[in-house]
């Protein structure tokens, strides 16, 4: 082996343990908050407030306090829509809530800074809302399918981001552990991808191939990302997990968050799940709202923080 490639394998070897280990004790500090947070919130706690009625942000702010699993996603939608919520408001919650969930969140201020952190917050909010107002005035209410409106709700379990049930108080703190230690179990492998291919890429990749598709001197880079981020099949831990090594690379901080928001807003299982609930009208309109939403975040960095 020449001593160049030694050095360029060192490397990767040294950002793999060192990601890996900061990202392992943030993810199950993280899931375990969620835990709570969970616990506190249900989804018939969330259900009922949302079945008030109330405005679009109330929507958006539930969907923060509210980390519930992917397999919820559709028996809690369809729950929404029979209890006669509005249909904006579901969309708000539908949109935001991969977004703005608390992990995802936590690690952003871990990774970036809290001034990142929070025009992420503040895009996909305000992006949310006025997604579900404007899809609630352009009469998208008829994309539901009638299906969806049958049958009773489906019941889901998995680990603490969607239980519910009521615990003592003496067994609330580890039956939070062992959930989050279910959760950490169930995305170690994805954290593991992200970290692998961040070391990869830190140690393998030249800079300049990053710096020149998608560094800040490209003026495309940010819907380039957005439309590589609206597809991508990878969990946004992984993503966040190597992101902090494409910034080293060269890559353009709008073009990450455009990737980071085009991933979690829309990947293609939640697509596909959706296409359960939705005509084609509203799924088409749902990836124009995520692509919005990515490109708009891009360059609002990019005139803002940078």
């Amino acid at each position: 082996m020449s001593s160049e490639f030694l050095v360029m394998l060192r490397d990767a070897a040294y950002m793999f343990v060192y990601l890996g280990a900061q990202l392992t004790v943030l993810f199950f500090t993280l899931s375990y908050i969620v835990g709570l947070i969970a616990h506190f919130m249900p989804p018939e706690k969330v259900k009922n407030t949302m079945g008030s009625n109330k405005g679009y942000l109330v929507a958006a702010m539930l969907a923060v306090v509210t980390p519930f699993c992917s397999a919820t996603t559709i028996p809690f939608l369809k729950g929404l829509f029979r209890a006669n919520v509005k249909f904006g408001s579901v969309m708000v919650f539908l949109i935001a809530s991969p977004l703005l969930n608390p992990t995802v969140l936590g690690l952003l201020i871990y990774t970036f800074n809290i001034q990142v952190a929070t025009l992420y917050f503040v895009t996909a909010t305000v992006v949310a809302v006025m997604a579900g107002w404007l899809l609630q005035k352009f009469g998208f209410e008829d994309s539901i399918k009638a299906e969806a409106m049958l049958g009773r709700e489906e019941n889901v379990s998995c680990s603490s981001t969607c239980s519910s049930g009521k615990l003592s108080q003496d067994h609330l703190l580890v039956r939070m552990f062992k959930n989050a230690a279910f959760d950490f179990k169930r995305a170690f492998p994805y954290l593991m991808i992200g970290v692998g291919i961040g070391a990869f890429v830190y140690g393998f990749v030249p800079t300049e191939i990053i710096t020149a598709v998608a560094g800040p001197e490209n003026p495309l880079a940010v819907p380039a990302a957005a439309v590589i981020g609206v597809p991508l099949y990878i969990t946004v831990e992984s993503l966040i997990a190597l992101s902090s090594v494409l910034l080293a690379k060269g890559m353009g901080m709008g073009a990450l968050i455009a990737l980071i928001i085009g991933s979690a807003g829309a990947s293609i299982t939640e697509v596909i799940l959706l296409k359960s609930l939705f005509k084609n009208k509203l799924i088409i309109a749902f990836l124009f709202v995520v692509f919005g939403m990515a490109v708009t975040a891009g360059y609002a960095y990019q005139l803002i923080l940078a």
